[in-house]
């Protein structure tokens, strides 16, 4: 007779066998189905409004010629490929190393692109190839999709046809995020300094390509066309910088509840980049500007490791790129929660004169205009005006004087932002809907190393000219109350052992 113990062993493993497959039938090791769920091509902007801004380049460009744009290449080292703006803003592709054709006689859009990478693509995830055409024109509505290798000969051959006159392309340096074209130039500059770094820009060498290829025709810069595109923007532009106004609006506001003396800027950019990064931004469109004390006065120092004390002014800059669209504003507040009497002096007036530019704002009219205004409403209130320091008068003078010799046609209010914070476009034309731009008048005074600044974020629409940034005080009560409440560094209390 068998066992007991052995008839037990067996009746448990028969038991085991006959019950967990039913129970794997109801488990698996993800719930999630799909592999990967990220969008190929942007979910904020139509393929008919891409279409639309291509037309406008076919417009400007006439039928005898047509635009070759570059896009971004694959960056070094551990870093996430990101198209450039100039890319991005006709065609929507997130590919390294595409290029756009935009035929000006028929009013067609071709992209190149390279095979796709199997190898990669089994680690990193999906990306639009040549491989991929049909889901490329569908979901971009691109005309064309052809293989990279076929992009020197197209060229040459539009070079040889009669029909041509004319090739644009950008001859700017590229934007991407961070990198404005201003701050490209100067990347560029610095490197004549180094005898052994004798590189051009990428779009340097791609303009010598294009003139060994394009003999026949001259070549003309696409910059001031889309330029003045990127000037006006969109609906849904003005839902991403809204967006990204939003949540730099409010890491700034987290910064200063959080602030008391002894705070270091690092860690109200700590605060930031929690409320920034939980929200799905891809990076920064600059730098930190967080200015503690008399750092300030250098309005661009970044990196500050003082900590904040009794008696010290916070200035914080320090904008987002939500999906490629970013935002700029900027405050001030004391670092022990009460403004003392040279500081509510010296804010005060700033912010009179702040205010009187910003609420002039008018559709229609100039920025010599706007400033006219706001100079003759602020002449009463400086009338009224006094300062405990004969150099705060002086200073306060030749600030206000000094936007009075700048009065002239071609002056503009601050810059425009968009895809890179100082957005491109010219903004001395009268203000109309679709432009996006800050004020940010800097004060000085030298002799004891002040220096105030504010910025906010104005929209134009058809409605009216609104200041998207309102939301976050700028006078001294508001920020005061904001200052009493309890932030979130407080709420972490983390500290290192």
């Amino acid at each position: 007779m068998m066992n007991r113990y052995v008839c037990l062993l067996l009746l448990s493993f028969a038991v085991a066998l006959s019950v967990q497959p039913l129970a794997a039938q109801d488990h698996a090791w993800n719930e999630s189905t799909e592999p990967e769920e990220k969008p190929l091509f942007t979910e904020h902007f139509s393929a008919e409004e891409f279409a639309e801004r291509r037309d406008r380049v076919y417009e400007e460009i006439g039928p005898d010629a047509f635009a070759v744009i570059q896009g971004a290449p694959m960056p070094p080292g551990f870093q996430f490929f990101r198209q450039n703006n100039e890319f991005y803003y006709l065609s929507g592709i997130e590919s390294p190393y595409a290029y756009l054709i935009l035929d000006g006689s028929d009013g067609t859009a071709t992209v190149y692109l390279q095979d796709r990478n199997e190898r990669r693509e089994y680690g990193e995830g999906k990306v639009l190839s040549f491989q991929d055409a049909e889901l490329v024109k569908e979901l971009s509505g691109i005309d064309a999709v052809k293989h990279i290798d076929e992009l020197k000969p197209d060229i040459d051959a539009l070079n040889e046809d009669s029909d041509y006159s004319n090739m644009y392309t950008h001859l700017s340096p590229y934007e991407n995020l961070g990198i404005t074209r201003s701050i490209a130039n100067r990347t560029l500059g610095d490197r004549q300094s180094d005898p052994f770094d004798e590189r051009p820009g990428r779009h340097q060498e791609f303009i010598d390509h294009l003139e060994g290829l394009t003999s026949n025709l001259e070549i003309q810069n696409l910059d001031p066309i889309t330029d003045e595109m990127r000037k006006i923007k969109s609906e849904a532009e003005i839902e991403l910088i809204t967006i990204s106004s939003d949540l730099q609006g409010h890491a700034i506001m987290e910064s200063i509840r959080s602030t008391k003396p002894g705070i270091k800027a690092y860690e109200m950019e700590a605060i930031a980049r929690y409320i920034y990064w939980k929200t799905g931004v891809e990076g920064e469109g600059y730098y930190a500007l967080t200015h503690i004390g008399p750092d300030a006065y250098m309005n661009h120092y970044h990196g500050s490791e003082r900590p904040a004390r009794d008696g010290d002014m916070i200035l914080m800059d320090y904008g987002p790129v939500y999906n490629y669209y970013t935002s700029d504003m900027a405050r001030m507040w004391p670092a022990d929660g009460t403004f003392n009497p040279v500081q509510r002096e010296l804010y005060s007036f700033y912010l009179e004169f702040y205010e009187a530019i910003l609420y002039n704002i008018e559709i229609g009219l100039t920025p010599e205009e706007i400033m006219k205004n706001a100079l003759n409403q602020f002449d009463e209130i400086f009338a009224e005006m006094e300062f405990s320091k004969e150099i705060y008068r002086e200073a306060a003078e030749d600030f206000i004087n000094s936007y009075r010799q700048r009065l002239n046609p071609n002056m503009s209010l601050g810059h425009g932002v968009g895809l890179a914070v100082h957005d491109v476009g010219d903004y001395s034309t009268p203000v109309e809907p679709g432009m996006v731009f800050v004020i940010e008048p800097q004060f000085r005074v030298p002799e004891e190393n002040i220096y105030v600044r504010l910025e906010d974020m104005i929209v134009v629409t058809e409605d009216g000219v609104e200041v998207i940034t309102d939301f976050v005080p700028r006078d001294i009560e508001g920020i005061e109350a904001l200052m009493r409440e309890e932030g979130l560094l407080q709420k972490a209390d983390f500290k290192p052992d």
